[in-house]
């Protein structure tokens, strides 16, 4: 009798420790999720980018994320919700999409990731700060903005200053991008681009997807349309990207531990690309999966905020944004110079 009742034993532990588990990231979690509503809410009404908001709502918190009841919540949002709506950004392309792009904007596209990475090592070399922020902003200006940079940050080891250098290149890739998204379209129609190299043009060198979509679409529906391949192009090279950097930080520990070659939010995103190419993934589901992506994002940013104090962040100093708005214009220069010279 005593072993039949071990079963139940077991299971009741094991529910009492989820119930624990769940109770305890409750209240933070909670908080972090009514910022997220907060500023989109703010950015549908009133414009702007809904995770510079989110951001500057969340470091007005900061108070929560250094004892008391919120702390395990919004450990929970900046690590588990992260991770979950960077893999649900494959829910956004196809194989297919990219497919029908060409060689051309593909290639473009590559040889500006890569440079634009390099560079961003280089640059943070003679600025003489550390290497993983040189490698996070070069991610995060080449490939996808404030998305690739959590995405990259997750597989990069942590340290003493690391949730600092996410929140800063949070803030300046998203804000770069938002001035790109006023600034490119005039000057791309004063140089005399037509439709379609004009789209290459901002999908290669805006860093987030909604400025890209934004900024293609103030010129035309064409310009829009290739923009935004274009843009889906360089989100696809967050795989390999992340990828990279997971191997490139191997050997790095963390608490005793290296960090993973795949991690589990990279498989599914590429699972997830692979099985939306085939067709398998309804329209409105698909849409949804995006939604919450976008949500999830919001609210990871959110706890990010609410980790970060403004007085650590006030003595970073010129440099890292020099570094960041180096490696913008480097990206400008270099997509500017394909699309007159090779298209």
């Amino acid at each position: 009798m005593a072993s039949a009742e071990r079963p139940s034993g077991g299971w009741a532990r094991v529910f009492q420790a989820r119930r624990a588990s769940f109770t305890q990231v409750m209240p933070g979690l909670l908080v972090c999720l009514t910022i997220a509503l907060a500023t989109t809410f703010v950015s549908d009404h009133y414009g702007g980018p809904t995770l510079l908001y989110a951001l500057l709502f969340g470091i007005a918190f900061h108070f929560l994320s250094e004892e008391g009841r919120c702390v395990p919540g919004v450990d929970f949002a900046a690590r588990t919700v992260l991770r979950l709506g960077v893999a649900l950004l494959g829910a956004r392309i196809t194989i297919g999409q990219v497919a029908a792009l060409g060689i051309g904007p593909v290639l473009t596209v590559i040889v500006a990731v890569v440079s634009t990475i390099l560079v961003g090592r280089l640059l943070s070399r003679l600025f003489g700060l550390e290497r993983d922020l040189g490698y996070l902003t070069g991610g995060a200006v080449a490939i996808c903005g404030a998305s690739a940079a959590l995405a990259l940050s997750a597989v990069m080891p942590r340290h003493a200053n690391h949730e600092r250098n996410t929140i800063l290149t949070v803030v300046a890739v998203t804000t770069l991008s938002t001035m790109a998204m006023v600034t490119y379209p005039l000057f791309v129609k004063a140089i005399g681009l037509d439709d379609a190299t004009a789209g290459v043009f901002l999908g290669g060198t805006i860093h987030d997807v909604a400025q890209v979509v934004g900024a293609g679409y103030i010129i035309s529906p064409e310009t829009g349309d290739v923009s935004t391949f274009v843009k889906l192009m360089r989100v696809a090279l967050l795989v390999p990207a992340v990828m990279a950097y997971a191997w490139l930080f191997r050997d790095a520990t963390e608490g005793g531990g290296k960090v993973p070659m795949v991690p589990g939010f990279l498989v599914a995103f590429v699972v997830i690309v692979l099985v939306n190419s085939a067709g398998f993934i309804p329209a409105p589901v698909a849409d949804g999966l995006v939604t919450l992506s976008r949500w999830c994002l919001v609210t990871a940013i959110a706890a990010l905020g609410i980790k970060t104090s403004l007085q650590k962040l006030a003595v970073v100093g010129w440099k890292p944004v020099a570094l960041m708005v180096g490696e913008t214009l480097f990206l400008a220069v270099l997509v500017l110079g394909i699309v007159l010279f090779v298209y």
